[in-house]
C-alpha cells in the first residue's frame, strides 16, 4: 500500500465496498419498499443513503467541500435515482480509490455537514459501509461477510464514550446488550444500536 513519509498509510475500503457491490447485485425491485433496521428507511432509502454517503466521502477524501459534503444526512429522506444499479458500483470504486491516497487522511475535511479530521472521516466511512452493508444484507435476506479488519475498525469507532446517543441528531442509537462472547459482527452491530437478531417484520 502506498505510503508517504510521516503520513498514515492509505485506507483500504475495498473489502467493505466489495460486499456492498455484491449485495446490490441481487436486490429485487420488489424488496425496495421493505423495512430495514434503520426505522426511518425502507430499502429504497437505505440504498439512496448509501449512494449519497459514497459521493460525500469520495469528495471528502479529495477535500472537495460543497453540497455533497455539507448536507446533513438527517436533512431529508434520501431519494434513490432510477439508475442506481449502474450508478452505485462505479461510485464505490471512486470512493475506494480516493481513500487509498494517504493525502485523504491529512488535514481537515467535511462530511454530513460536519468538519472533522481526514483520518477520522476515513474511519467513519469505513464504518458506514460496514453497518449499512449489514442493514442491506439483513433487509434483503442475504449473507453478510464483512472482513475482520473492517469489523475491528468499527468496533473501536463505536465503543461507548462520552458522546450522547439519546438526542434526535444522534447517528446511532444506544448500544444493545449482547453476550461478551458474541461474534465480532454481532458486537459491532449491537454497538451501532441495532439488534443483531433483527429480521424484516420481526
Amino acid at each position: 500500500m502506498e505510503t508517504h513519509e510521516g503520513t498514515a498509510p492509505g485506507l483500504d475500503l475495498e473489502p467493505a465496498a466489495r460486499q456492498i457491490r455484491e449485495l446490490i447485485g441481487t436486490v429485487d425491485d420488489r424488496q425496495l419498499a421493505g423495512p430495514t433496521p434503520c426505522p426511518d428507511y425502507s430499502v429504497r432509502e437505505l440504498l439512496g443513503h448509501l449512494l449519497g454517503l459514497t459521493v460525500a466521502f469520495r469528495d471528502a477524501a479529495h477535500k472537495k467541500i460543497g453540497t455533497s459534503t455539507g448536507t446533513p444526512p438527517t436533512s431529508s429522506l434520501p431519494v434513490l435515482p432510477a439508475d442506481w444499479r449502474t450508478a452505485l458500483p462505479p461510485l464505490l470504486d471512486e470512493l475506494v480509490a480516493a481513500w487509498r491516497s494517504p493525502a485523504a487522511q491529512e488535514g481537515m475535511t467535511q462530511a454530513g455537514g460536519v468538519d472533522l479530521p481526514g483520518q477520522i472521516a476515513g474511519l467513519v466511512v469505513r464504518n458506514e459501509l460496514v453497518v449499512h452493508g449489514w442493514d442491506l444484507a439483513r433487509s434483503t435476506g442475504q449473507d453478510f461477510r464483512a472482513d475482520e479488519a473492517s469489523l475491528h475498525s468499527s468496533e473501536a469507532l463505536l465503543a461507548p464514550g462520552d458522546d450522547d446517543r439519546s438526542g434526535p441528531d444522534a447517528i446511532f442509537g444506544p448500544p444493545v446488550p449482547v453476550p461478551a462472547d458474541a461474534p465480532l459482527v454481532d458486537r459491532v452491530i449491537a454497538l451501532s444500536g441495532r439488534r443483531p437478531d433483527w429480521q424484516p417484520g420481526g
